[in-house]
């Protein structure tokens, strides 16, 4: 790290009387990172040792700052009972009409894995189906399956949703994805339709991630609250191949892709049968883990039943390439930035005036797995929803330096972004419009089942404009970290980071958080989002 930087502490300054200066320091975020996402560690994988250790010092850290556990029975975590599916011993094959294979390999040319099956799995002649981009949404006029009966058969999908290639038909969200693009929305969809599986066809841009990522994220061990039918909620075959493998998959089938892709975005079009059938199978070990959420809490001296939330996932992939020389996805940045400014924020808090509302910070389990340890607490809360203010939520925050501007995801939603403008401008930054909206990045990480609930959640950072560089430098390193670290074995902590602008963040956070906690204010939804009416029904609960 730079040493101006790393030695630097940075004064959160008093923009209202309720907001106190605290200090919020590069150097303690960078040791909390360093030692997070240290080998030792091995990748923070839930229900490994490592999650002791990190519930250890995440719970030490907060106890030093003068929080409370917050956790069940006095403690410092809630138990989150998951299903976990470890699949082994992959073999299937696409066989066509002239009864020549392709066999598939695992993680080459395509990812294996389960949520839906409790038992060994195989495929006799199950039929292959396009489906387009698998999207029914009624009040868009918008139906891929166009009554076809899916049962049994394998459904070959388009990531990302009709829109992403041609923004201007504006049939979805325009170039930003809806939730009908995230890979979660296609294998729902294809269970509610008993689906025997999803075949999703990888393309890195649509995708916003590459090959790498997929491989490392869906290769492992996969995760599930538990559920008494699990197909119910996800197929029996949960996969992605290369865009090289379906590729060859339809030319075989004597199909133009690039055809279909295009016809894929219209609303007149029609599935089709590949003609091809999935054959082979796997083996399935399921069993029922818990893994937890580490909670701490400031009581407020006014209001303490009302609760203003921090959140940010500890885990990450653990051993995630075992075969490699560094098989450790260390997380230093997803998520061993979000969890250290957690610590730094209960410090400052810790040393300020208690607020009137209660601050309760929540590090979340098995974010990588599907936002579960979140969505966990959503569906089972230590503290009332109704009465949770707002919150913000921390993941994969900026180690590049200052910014002069600030990206809120789902901007426009709730009046939260009012504060960021208000905050953010006594930082000299303003909000700028997100640079990669069709990367879905506001369905993809732990604020989701709170705001799907009805919580105003925050999630708000540092954009590309550095201020040593301009967008060019900060493009740059954004699609450097998607390219070679984002769920990989290079995202390792640095002593080059540059953490100005994390702490400007950091900075950003506590003053909105301090606000809201020292007020009866209650962030409101705007009039036009869809999650407005989840908190409305809340209202005479809070009452």
């Amino acid at each position: 790290m730079l040493k101006s930087v790393l030695l630097a502490s940075v004064a959160v300054l008093c923009l209202s009387g309720a907001v106190q200066a605290q200090q919020i320091s590069a150097a303690r975020i960078s040791n909390d990172i360093k030692v997070l996402s240290a080998d030792d560690l091995e990748g923070r994988s839930i229900t490994t040792p490592a999650e002791q250790k990190t519930i250890d010092y995440m719970s030490k850290g907060f106890a030093a700052a003068g929080f409370q556990p917050g956790g069940e029975n006095g403690g410092w975590s809630q138990a989150v009972h998951l299903r976990q599916f470890i699949i082994s011993d992959p073999k299937l094959a696409f066989t066509f009409a002239d009864g020549h294979s392709l066999d598939l390999h695992q993680g080459q040319d395509i990812t294996v894995s389960t949520r839906g099956a409790l038992g060994d799995v195989s495929f006799d002649k199950a039929p292959l189906v396009f489906v387009g981009y698998g999207v029914t949404a009624p009040e868009r006029g918008w139906d891929d399956f166009k009554g076809l009966d899916v049962k049994g058969k394998i459904l070959v999908e388009l990531i990302n949703d009709p829109d992403f290639v041609e923004p201007q038909l504006m049939t979805f969200g325009g170039k930003a994805m809806t939730y009908y693009g995230r890979w979660t929305y296609k294998y729902e969809e294809a269970a509610r339709r008993g689906a025997a599986g999803v075949i999703i066809i990888h393309d890195a841009d649509a995708a916003s991630y590459g090959w790498d990522t997929v491989r490392n994220s869906w290769s492992g061990p996969q995760f599930d609250i538990v559920r008494p039918d699990p197909s119910t909620a996800s197929p029996k075959l949960e996969s992605w191949i290369t865009h090289e493998t379906a590729d060859a998959l339809f030319k075989a089938a004597g199909l133009d892709l690039a055809d279909l892709r295009a016809k894929a975005r219209a609303k007149d079009f029609q599935p089709v049968p590949l003609n091809v059938t999935l054959n082979g199978g796997y083996k399935v070990a399921a069993s029922e883990i818990t893994t937890h959420n580490i909670i701490a809490r400031l009581p407020g001296t006014k209001y303490p039943d009302e609760t203003v939330l921090y959140t940010g996932h500890w885990d990450h992939l653990g051993i995630c390439a075992p075969e490699a020389a560094d098989k450790i996805c260390n997380g230093a940045v997803d998520n061993g930035t979000g969890i250290a400014t957690l610590l730094e924020l209960a410090r400052a808090f810790g040393k300020a005036k208690k607020t009137e509302r209660s601050i309760v910070m929540i590090a979340f389990t098995a974010e990588e797995s599907g936002l579960l340890g979140s969505e966990y607490y959503a569906s089972n809360p230590l503290y009332p929803l109704a009465k949770t203010v707002a919150g913000i939520n921390m993941d994969a925050l900026n180690v590049n330096g200052p910014t002069k501007d600030i990206v809120v995801e789902g901007v426009g939603q709730s009046s939260l972004d009012n504060m960021v403008a208000l905050y953010g401008g006594k930082q000299n930054r303003a909000i700028t419009p997100e640079p990669r909206p069709e990367a879905g990045g506001f369905f993809r990480s732990d604020h989701f089942p709170l705001v799907k609930r009805g919580v105003p959640m925050l999630v708000a950072g540092s954009g590309d404009d550095m201020v040593k560089g301009g967008k060019a430098a900060g493009e740059a390193l954004s699609k450097d970290y998607n390219e070679k670290r984002y769920h990989q074995p290079g995202d390792e902590w640095s002593a080059s980071w540059d953490l100005g602008g994390l702490v400007e963040d950091a900075t950003l956070y506590y003053q909105i958080g301090s606000a809201l906690a020292n007020s009866h204010q209650w962030p409101a939804w705007r009039d036009t989002s869809e999650f407005k009416g989840a908190r409305d029904a809340t209202n005479a609960e809070r009452k």
